[in-house]
């Protein structure tokens, strides 16, 4: 169970932990902020939570709102930017207060992978390390119809691709980004296999720090795994 629940303007946030590194995990496909604790994951970090090594927040997703509401992809874009709003306006001020700290990292599986690999690199201040799992870096898969700025500068395998002088500079030096993967069971279906082995390369050829972490054929494209995989991961960040 949560140690608390905060309803800040706009969604919910569950805080587990009471000392340590603050991480937000951003839900999968419309999911809920109680999903990492009902999937098991809260409980596979329990020893980082005993060592007083992690403060987690699970927050709420806007997804159903947004790109999969069903509407043209522009339009989609550009309600995204509310959750960006309510990201870095409201949960990142609460997270730095109830942490005492600005030192804090993203993550998520699956859309959520989405959302924190997209966080992390257009708000590299607040988030410098982002724990990608199963996930699909390219949002145009969500739909169809028009597609302008809005799309383009929330779509990492479009500006990612054209990322250049200052600002990559200070990305190289600023963040890093962990993609993990398995190669079992629906992780080709949804895309997640390829889209992170080429998620992976553009990072490389841009210089931009990041580690590309492909499990076996037998690791679906599950909660299973993503509960291993976050407790495999996480410790070195916290």
């Amino acid at each position: 169970m949560a140690d608390r629940a905060i309803d800040l303007e706009g969604g919910r946030v569950l805080c587990y932990g009471h000392w340590g590194r603050p991480v937000i995990a951003f839900p999968s496909e419309r999911g809920e902020p109680w999903d990492w604790e009902d999937r098991g994951l809260v409980a596979e970090l329990g020893p980082l939570f005993q060592a007083g090594r992690l403060k987690l927040y699970c927050i709420s997703s806007y997804d159903s709102q947004s790109w999969q509401s069903g509407v043209d992809l522009e339009e989609a874009a550009r309600r995204h930017g509310f959750y960006e709003w309510w990201v870095t306006e409201r949960v990142v001020p609460f997270v730095q207060d109830d942490a005492k700290t600005h030192d804090m990292l993203v993550t998520g599986a699956s859309f959520g992978a989405y959302h924190a690999a997209n966080f992390c690199l257009k708000r590299g201040d607040l988030f410098p390390v982002a724990i990608c799992m199963s996930g699909v870096y390219d949002v145009t898969v969500t739909g169809g119809g028009e597609r302008g700025d809005a799309v383009y500068f929330n779509n990492p395998m479009d500006y990612v691709q054209h990322l250049h002088g200052g600002h990559l500079d200070w990305l190289r030096s600023r963040v890093s980004l962990v993609l993990v993967c398995g190669q079992g069971q629906w992780e080709d279906t949804t895309g997640a296999l390829e889209s992170t082995k080429q998620f992976g390369w553009l990072l490389g050829e841009k210089g931009i720090p990041h580690e590309v972490d492909l499990w076996g054929h037998d690791v679906p494209h599950d909660w299973p795994s993503w509960r291993r995989q976050i407790a495999h991961h996480l410790p070195r960040f916290v």
